[in-house]
């Protein structure tokens, strides 16, 4: 007899009896306890309940934000995450290979799943609006990804999810300007570069099924970092080419090597430490959080267990 939480998004999913029977379908006995979130809090307080009450398995039905809270509470424990994908973007579900069809399909596949652990990234804002320490499962980034998500309309989101960010995404990269960078990976000597965006991931796959990090896995025990450069409009070609097919497409067909170029470079590294010469929007696993001018980001492998 299982005893599962369910920290339920009422905005995202306004009733839990679909998840609630798909519990049931699977485990009869199931002891169920129900925490949804609200405006002020979504998740946190809502996962240190659940594991108050002994809950095996916490079931996150929302997006990804109420996903991140409750990671961040998990993360350390033996009690597993599974998620019921209901957000626009659902980048970790993604990632995981959790199915985004539905609230019956999301939590079968969950309760069929052998637990796995994965890595969780953490961020120390030393410089920024979001000063302190925040926690992200998926992806962390500044310049032209946060920007878009700074200029992304909430009432066309609302209507038509993801393909609100491709309106945004003109819009931003108009407005996005090279600003230099220094960058240090674990104990590495400082690196300048001049950059206009920069994604660190524990997963690499965004909306669309788009794959930015192509070497990020989230259980590898490293986060991958993407630099971008490009300033021009033969910068922007190589860029596309480089991400959509060398680091894409081409992978499909066998090429494992990941490409890099002089407007797209990769790394990865158990630590990153970046300052900049001028503050940016900076966006945690698809939330914008400001602007800031240095942070450090870390990784810590292995402490999240999750159905998927």
């Amino acid at each position: 007899m299982a005893t599962i939480g369910v920290i339920r998004n009422p905005v995202k999913l306004d009733s839990e009896d679909e998840l609630r029977a798909a519990i049931l379908a699977q485990d009869p006995d199931a002891r169920i306890h129900s925490f949804p979130t609200t405006e002020d809090d979504p998740g946190r307080a809502m996962a240190q309940a659940a594991l108050d009450a002994g809950c095996e398995i916490v079931f996150a039905a929302g997006g990804d934000g109420t996903v991140r809270e409750v990671a961040d509470v998990l993360a350390g424990t033996e009690t597993a995450l599974a998620i019921v994908p209901q957000g626009t973007g659902n980048l970790l579900a993604r990632n995981l290979g959790v199915p985004l069809g539905g609230v019956a399909d999301a939590v079968t596949h969950a309760l069929r799943a052998a637990p796995r652990r994965i890595d969780v990234g953490t961020i120390d804002v030393t410089d920024g609006d979001a000063s302190g320490p925040h926690t992200f499962v998926v992806m962390a980034g500044l310049g032209l990804d946060a920007r878009m998500l700074v200029e992304t309309d909430d009432d066309l989101k609302a209507k038509a999810g993801w393909l609100a960010y491709v309106k945004a995404l003109g819009v931003a990269a108009a407005a996005t300007e090279l600003v230099s960078a220094q960058i240090v990976l674990d104990d590495d000597e400082p690196a300048q570069a001049r950059i206009h965006t920069l994604m660190i991931g524990n997963c690499g796959m965004i909306q669309g099924g788009i794959t930015l990090l192509p070497d990020a896995e989230p259980d590898d025990g490293v986060l991958d970092l993407l630099l971008i450069s490009a300033d021009d409009a033969a910068g922007w070609f190589e860029t596309v080419r480089t991400v959509v097919w060398d680091n894409g497409l081409r992978r499909l067909f066998g090429d494992d090597e990941t490409t890099s170029t002089d407007t797209v470079r990769h790394a990865s590294a158990q630590r990153i430490r970046v300052e900049l010469d001028v503050a940016q929007p900076f966006q945690i696993d698809g939330e914008e959080r400001g602007e800031v001018r240095a942070f450090t980001v870390a990784v810590r492998p292995g402490v999240l267990l999750v159905r998927a």
